[in-house]
């Protein structure tokens, strides 16, 4: 006699349907059909972001991404670290800023918030969103080797990776 094996997958979905999603800016990611960011003229049409002209009617408002570097709250964290970094912080700098312009020409609101040098080591970098700190910890793996920790963190919304060489 075969034993019926019942699928979980209905109550996986439930119970990731009652979980709080934890980011208090995913509010701001779907406004009124259309809108137009005052800060960056990003325009949301058609239940997505993309850059252009906004319409007429368009209602003003802020996207997510202006809204979390206006807060210094970030999506994404990438950490670079070891003495490699401190001797081709130019270089690395430059595939930041390359790697952000590709790809917030397709998703406007994945943004470089910051990148610190600060008093040690190293550079941390601070994004508006998870999708694009993952790619860019990805690029510097794929371009310079080393070692590359993903980790996320699903309370808090959160990407954090950290690439050591």
């Amino acid at each position: 006699m075969k034993r019926q094996v019942r699928h979980q997958t209905t109550l996986r979905h439930e119970l990731r349907a009652e979980m709080p999603l934890g980011d208090p800016y995913a509010e701001a990611e779907r406004p009124l059909n259309p809108a137009v960011c005052t800060d960056c003229g990003a325009v949301f049409k058609n239940g997505q972001w993309a850059w252009g002209t906004p319409p007429r009617d368009a209602v003003r408002t802020l996207c997510a991404a202006c809204l979390r570097v206006r807060d210094q709250f970030p999506a994404g964290h990438v950490t670079l670290r070891g003495p490699w970094v401190d001797s081709h912080k130019a270089e690395l700098c430059k595939l930041v800023a390359d790697h952000e312009a590709q790809t917030n020409r397709e998703r406007p609101l994945e943004r470089v918030i910051g990148i610190d040098s600060g008093q040690h080591s190293g550079l941390t970098i601070t994004t508006t969103g998870r999708h694009l700190a993952r790619t860019l910890a990805h690029a510097v793996q794929d371009n310079f080797e080393g070692r590359l920790r993903v980790r996320y963190e699903a309370d808090d919304n959160l990407v954090q990776a950290i690439w050591s060489r």
